[in-house]
């Protein structure tokens, strides 16, 4: 289907040959089908109707999560709607949705239904708590996965009570998962010609998250509990105090942390029997941190980083957000996109995380109106004028 740009300064984008089709809403959905986009795929956002107001068309959160996109109008709920998406769906490589299970299936674009039209379909999910189980049809949302996917029990200072991060996480890990899972499924789509059926959920993604926190459970019988800013299970690895602020430091590695000794001017900690040994240090880490935190004292917090960092022991400041992209590293990365947007006009968004040799992507256009390329889409699939007149009613945004 046209509509996408395939190279940029002469260079190919290496999902330009992929057409998506997205059914998604909030925010998992939308940044499992932003790592498609950015790499080129032709995304073609399906927009309800009345579009939600909950994230604003024309604030800064909508506009980092839909670049790239082309957009249409549908109402899914009247059967020339869905007529016009399956044909849609008919030339398509990809459709993500992050529906309930019942409203996929309601609306007749399930997967079964999808896959009569188009047997290399790749459909992913996203939902709140599976396709299966007794929690299948419950609405999902990021904090509630973040409390019942255990991320909560073990965040925060110990005995303050659960505290959620301070990001979406649920929603951001299972949209990278989906992503992750269609890339996967369209590479053996090249040997099978078959598509499939790819599916994750914010529990899913939260529980998998734990990693480390989660296998102490399964494996050894132990309920992690909150560490607050150190981390759980190695030490000295934390936030520490130092004369005009805090950095992060850590120590992972008894070479590292006899070279933080070494730096700070506190030979002793080294060889005090309370100190010696990585248990040691773990078990009597609140004496630690008093000891350690009487040396830094003294120190300014550039001085201290950028001598641990010499000495190779990792070390940084901890910056608020516009201290981050004033940082003098992360404006050596792409970081930010520019993007002109016709009603905002040159706005700044997040760049593109990952970065190919050869085939990189590109943050190419900003977030559609929703419904804007409605036309030209009917068009490109063959409706006639009149027959896009008389369309309005499926469509019209």
């Amino acid at each position: 289907m046209p509509g996408a740009i395939d190279q940029v300064d002469g260079r190919s984008l290496p999902l330009s040959h992929i057409t998506v089709i997205d059914l998604t809403r909030f925010r998992s959905g939308p940044t499992c089908v932003r790592q498609l986009a950015d790499m080129g795929a032709r995304v073609i956002q399906v927009a309800p109707r009345t579009v939600d107001q909950a994230i604003p068309v024309h604030g800064c959160d909508y506009q980092n999560l839909h670049r790239n996109k082309r957009s249409i109008t549908l109402d899914l709920k009247e059967p020339r709607g869905v007529e016009i998406l399956k044909r849609l769906v008919e030339r398509a490589d990809v459709l993500v949705e992050n529906f309930r299970p019942d409203v996929k299936r309601r609306l007749g674009i399930d997967y079964e239904a999808l896959r009569a039209v188009n047997a290399g379909l790749v459909y992913a999910s996203i939902s709140g708590f599976g396709e299966e189980g007794p929690y299948r049809d419950r609405p999902g949302y990021d904090q509630i996965a973040q409390g019942m996917g255990g991320l909560m029990s073990v965040t925060g200072a110990p005995g303050e009570g659960p505290m959620r991060v301070g990001i979406p996480v649920a929603d951001l890990t299972a949209g990278l998962y989906l992503a992750q899972g269609i890339l996967v499924a369209l590479l053996e789509r090249e040997r099978s010609g078959q598509g499939q059926w790819v599916r994750t959920s914010l529990l899913q993604a939260m529980v998998n998250m734990l990693d480390f926190q989660a296998t102490r459970w399964t494996m050894d019988g132990e309920v992690p509990p909150q560490a607050g800013n150190n981390h759980p299970t190695v030490f000295p690895t934390g936030v520490f105090r130092v004369k005009d602020g805090l950095i992060n430091i850590a120590a992972t590695t008894q070479a590292q942390w006899e070279k933080l000794c070494a730096v700070i001017g506190a030979h002793e900690l080294a060889e005090d029997e309370r100190f010696v040994r990585p248990k040691d240090r773990s078990r009597h880490r609140d004496e630690l941190t008093v000891e350690l935190e009487e040396r830094l004292a003294t120190i300014e917090a550039d001085s201290v980083v950028e001598c641990l960092n010499a000495a190779g022991v990792p070390a940084g400041p901890i910056l608020p957000i516009d201290a981050v992209f004033a940082n003098e590293q992360v404006r050596s990365l792409p970081t930010v996109a520019t993007v002109e947007h016709p009603v905002l006009g040159s706005i700044e968004i997040l760049g593109i995380p990952v970065t190919l040799s050869r085939t990189p992507g590109a943050v190419l256009t900003a977030a559609p109106e929703p419904g804007t390329d409605t036309d030209a889409i009917l068009e490109e699939l063959g409706y006639t004028d009149a027959e896009r007149v008389a369309l309005r009613g499926a469509c019209a945004g």
